[in-house]
């Protein structure tokens, strides 16, 4: 997938080059990323790190949360740090073709990675005690289950993403993330956690009926392609701001756009196809979990009990497995 993005700007960069250089093409990229992005990205990472470790420490390595696991959630949270904290994020209020790699990045490269994480398992054993059983009878309150249950249905959380999706593609909506810093923030945020929710129902749980995180991919990438479509194809520029800064940067805006919607329209929708096929072959030769792999989750999607040691743990430091227990 990188190395495709890689691909798409460098063909891009080849077709602008037919155009003279303007002193603001030849100026320097700032890298501006505010404070409060960077603590997010810090915390998340410690606290991933201390609670893997206090998992692993309890019930042996690779336990509890599985290796490959891990190594996904560190794999999306570079590939956030690349997206919301790199001349990329600087570039895509220039460029549109930037700003569409941007989202795809967060959409469908860097949320089903963390998903496959498990990071809020993970991170409730990564809290102090204390603040670990306050988190578990929270979570365990009948109105957080109620709404995590409701927006963790897979129709739910399909109709947030898709909304997500085409309502700020809008070219007012967009014009308004470009002016206006803090619209630009929500314009993240919603795509951020309406993908992060599309694919824990995706790869996040076990559904009664097995087909539905297929259908969901499937739909997703048939609706996603035809906006990825619809720029790459059009005539005319959408986004009004976009035409002047490409401009001033010696490149064609229509050009722009149009790479912007063939990001959109087929390295997003090979990874929803790749998605599809796993979840197809799932399908067709189910295997059951190795016992001990993972933390169980609950319905708000964090380990029951997590405000006393696991049976797991319990056993793990006595030194022997209780009788008839997984």
């Amino acid at each position: 997938m990188h190395r495709l993005s890689a691909w798409l700007l460098l063909a891009a960069a080849g077709a602008a080059g037919a155009h003279a250089p303007t002193a603001e093409s030849a100026a320097p990229i700032a890298l501006d990323v505010p404070a409060w992005l960077w603590i997010c990205l810090a915390v998340s990472l410690l606290l991933y790190a201390l609670g893997l470790a206090r998992l692993w420490r309890r019930a042996g390595r690779g336990h509890g949360i599985a290796a490959w696991r891990s190594g996904c959630f560190a794999a999306g949270w570079l590939v956030l740090l690349a997206a919301l904290a790199s001349p990329l994020d600087t570039w895509s209020a220039r460029l549109f073709s930037a700003h569409m790699l941007q989202h795809e990045l967060l959409m469908v490269v860097a949320s089903p990675l963390l998903v496959l994480g498990r990071p809020l398992a993970v991170w409730t054993f990564g809290l102090p005690l204390s603040l670990r059983r306050a988190c578990g009878g929270a979570l365990r309150a009948a109105t957080w289950r109620r709404v995590w249950r409701l927006v963790t249905l897979p129709l739910t959380a399909w109709a947030l993403h898709a909304v997500a999706l085409w309502a700020w593609h809008a070219p007012a909506a967009f014009d308004a993330a470009l002016r206006s810093e803090a619209v630009h923030e929500l314009q993240h945020a919603s795509f951020l956690a309406s993908a992060l929710l599309f694919w824990w129902t995706v790869l996040g749980v076990r559904h009664s009926a097995p087909g539905v995180p297929l259908l969901s991919v499937f739909t997703t990438m048939i609706h996603s392609g035809a906006l990825g479509a619809l720029l790459a194809l059009s005539p005319w520029v959408w986004y009004l701001p976009y035409a002047a800064s490409a401009s001033a940067l010696g490149w064609d805006a229509l050009l722009d756009q149009q790479l912007g919607g063939l990001v959109m329209w087929a390295p997003a929708g090979v990874a929803y196809f790749v998605s599809g096929l796993m979840l197809a072959a799932r399908l067709l030769r189910p295997t059951a979990a190795a016992p001990g792999a993972d933390v169980p989750l609950s319905a708000s999607g964090c380990a029951p009990g997590t405000a006393r040691p696991t049976i797991a743990s319990r056993s793990a430091r006595s030194g022997r497995a209780r009788p008839g227990r997984a």
